[in-house]
Formats: C-alpha cells, sequence, structure tokens
C-alpha cells in the first residue's frame, strides 16, 4: 500500500484546529500524548491515550502507512514528539495549542439548554449511582447541618464540578437551611484555564466567587515535595477566604476511588494505616470544618457523568510540567497514584470485592490485634503496656 503523507505541507509539523476539521478522522490516527491520568481526567473525542508513541515508533511498532496527529495539553510536547516522529520518516503533525486550545474551541452557547440536560441526568440517569451516595454520605457522617454555610470549593475538574451541582440539587430539596457559596482559587491558572472554568461553570449555572493567589509561582523554584506543599498552601487558603466569607465549613471533591488509594498509599508508602476522613475539624482556623461528601462516589461514575454530558474540564494545570497531574489537594504524585490505581485494578482480577475490602478495612480496626498506635491526641500506644494484664 502506498503511503499517504499528507502532513509533509505542514512545515513546522503543526495543524490548527480549524485545519483539522477538515480532514475526515478515518485518514489519521488521533493520539494524545500526555500520562493515563491526565487522559482519564478529560480528552479529545476519537483521541487513543499513546503517551510513549516515540518509544513505539523507535522499535518499529508504528504503523509508517499512517499519518499521525498528537496533542499534549498545550501543544509543546506534542510537537517534539511530532519532530522526532517525522525524523524517524513517519508522517505526523502537532495540535497547535493542544487540549487547552481544543476546550476552549468547544463550548455551546445555549448554556440554559446545556444546565437543564446536565441537572435532569443527575435526578435521572445518575440518580442511583451518584446523587444517591453523594445524600448517604451527608446523612450517614453528618456532614451538613442546619444554619451551615459552605464554601464548595472548586478546581476546575470534573470531581468539584459535580460536586457544585449535587450540592445544588440537595439545596433545591431544602430540607433544612443552609447556605453555599462556590469558591474557585487561582492559584495561578494560565489564561485559558481560567477561561475554561469560568465558561465551565457559566454553562452549569454555577454562580462562582473567585479569588486570586500566586501559590503556582512561590513553589516553582521549590526542590523538595512542591506538590505536598503546594496542596497545603492552597488548604490554608480556601480555609482563611472561606471564613473571611462568613462560612463554617469548605468541602472538597475527593471521592470513594480517592479513599481507598490513599488508604494503600498510606501503608506502601507511608508505613501507617490511615485513611482520608469524611470530615474533619481544622486545627488551624478555630470553628472551620472540612467536609467530603463524595465519599461513596465511584470515579468511574463521575467519568461516565462527565461523558454522558460532553462535558470537559482542566486539571490541575501548573508551572511544573505541560501535562502535569500530580498538584493535588491532598498532595500526593500522579506517579503514585498510577502506581496504586494499576495495583488495585490487577488485584480485582483475582478478587472483584478488592476494592470494598480496602474501604472497610478502615471500619473493621481491631485494637487488639494491632501492635501500636496513636490515640487521638497524637500518643503512641504499644500492645506491651497491658499485654501482662490480660
Amino acid at each position: 500500500m502506498e503511503t499517504v503523507r499528507m502532513f509533509e505541507k505542514y512545515e513546522y509539523a503543526e495543524i490548527t484546529i480549524e485545519e483539522l476539521a477538515d480532514i475526515h478522522p478515518s485518514l489519521y490516527r488521533f493520539c494524545d500524548v500526555r500520562d493515563e491520568v491526565s487522559y482519564r481526567y478529560g480528552s479529545i473525542p476519537k483521541a487513543e491515550n499513546i503517551s510513549n508513541i516515540v518509544e513505539l515508533a523507535e522499535e518499529g511498532k508504528l504503523d509508517k502507512n499512517i499519518s499521525y496527529v498528537l496533542y499534549c495539553m498545550k501543544g509543546i510536547q506534542s510537537m517534539d514528539m511530532a519532530y522526532e516522529l517525522r525524523g524517524m520518516g513517519y508522517d505526523a503533525v502537532s495540535l497547535k495549542g493542544g487540549y487547552a486550545a481544543w476546550l476552549t474551541s468547544s463550548y455551546r452557547e445555549d448554556y440554559e439548554d446545556k444546565q437543564k440536560e446536565v441537572e435532569t441526568s443527575i435526578r435521572k440517569t445518575f440518580h442511583k449511582c451518584i446523587f444517591s451516595p453523594f445524600a448517604k454520605a451527608i446523612n450517614e457522617y453528618e456532614l451538613l447541618k442546619p444554619g451551615d454555610k459552605v464554601a464548595v470549593c472548586i478546581s476546575g475538574g470534573k470531581d468539584s464540578m459535580l460536586m457544585a451541582k449535587l450540592f445544588q440539587e440537595i439545596k433545591r430539596h431544602n430540607k433544612f437551611d443552609f447556605e453555599l457559596v462556590f469558591l474557585v482559587m487561582d492559584p495561578g491558572y494560565s489564561e485559558v484555564n481560567r477561561l475554561v472554568i469560568e465558561k465551565n461553570a457559566r454553562m452549569l449555572g454555577v454562580p462562582i466567587t473567585i479569588f486570586e493567589t500566586q501559590i503556582f509561582d512561590a513553589v516553582y523554584d521549590v526542590k523538595q515535595s512542591p506538590c505536598y506543599l503546594c496542596a497545603r498552601m492552597r488548604r490554608g487558603y480556601l480555609y482563611s477566604k472561606a471564613k473571611e466569607l462568613g462560612c463554617n465549613k469548605i468541602a472538597l471533591g475527593h471521592h470513594y476511588d480517592d479513599v481507598i488509594e490513599t488508604i494503600l498509599m498510606g501503608m506502601l508508602y507511608g508505613a501507617q494505616v490511615q485513611t482520608m476522613m469524611p470530615k474533619l475539624h481544622s486545627t488551624n482556623f478555630e470553628g472551620m470544618e472540612l467536609i467530603r461528601p463524595m465519599y461513596y462516589i465511584r470515579e468511574d461514575d463521575i467519568m461516565h457523568w462527565r461523558d454522558f454530558n460532553n462535558l470537559h474540564f482542566i486539571q490541575c494545570a501548573c508551572h511544573f510540567t505541560d501535562t502535569c497531574s500530580s498538584c493535588r489537594e491532598d498532595g500526593t504524585t500522579a506517579s503514585k497514584r498510577m502506581e496504586i490505581k494499576q495495583l488495585i485494578k490487577d488485584m480485582k482480577k483475582v478478587n472483584p470485592y478488592v476494592e470494598g475490602n480496602i474501604f472497610k478495612s478502615v471500619y473493621n480496626v481491631s485494637l487488639g490485634t494491632v501492635i501500636e498506635y496513636k490515640d487521638k491526641d497524637g500518643v503512641k500506644h504499644n500492645f506491651l503496656e497491658n499485654y501482662d494484664e490480660k
């Protein structure tokens, strides 16, 4: 078969979104070259995740009879990869501006209709797997009380945006009086990412309050654990602003998968048994509390809701890397998260109940079989303390 080299005319190995729209998708292979976390978070429709495309080319595992369109977050790394592929004889280009440019060009203007579609999906299609677990966590862990004023913290991602819509739905039921503030902290987002957050909020009918910080710049030169420091600083700023606005609680969008991954990460990387709690009193901001109402919601269901409604969100988007997904609220890195995700996935092949068992393990701790533990005041207790008394 004769090779069709449709991208050779693009001297700088770059194609615009408009130019790509004129080419039938069957004529090229569309490749998202970001890491798997970024791809799972959101991608361009029809794109496949091939982060190791250069290695595959070097090993001769790519078909030279096919044309390739690559994209990363901003079209920087994908441009380098496209040049590498061209040097090996492949017909490849990078999507100009990357995923960020596609995001800003993909919004529809019928905001009111879109908002209704999303809200209807929560009430009907996703009521059982998303809304009910949300309400269950609020009731079981007593996350909301009459008179509360909650700062719903929105990072711009799928989890926090869904949380905002779920809180609006709970508010619509109006079983008791509480207030909501939809709080967005801009830690130094690029213009594109700030625009995506604002457009999504407007499209979904979420009245956000934005305040700015320079956290990304502050941690940029930090060599030791910048992601952990970034997460701590963001948490502090959120508490501070929420308190300033008269809130007594902040709500974060951590879900069920975050919880079980945190349990395993603590054991395997931190040599400790702990979990991500459904609520916490702040130690530095008196009278403030952190709640996690998405505690029972599965990440797969969140992604299904996102894709069902054709929604697209940002991630961390910090200055460290073009495809960053590491600056999480809990300070963990993407690579560690992915290792744990893969480990759980592998274990599930042998035991389909493994996720539930990990989650339930922190409900069934028997102190009589623990060598040493810390009480709520941080004081250590060893089993030898009262061993002979037994």
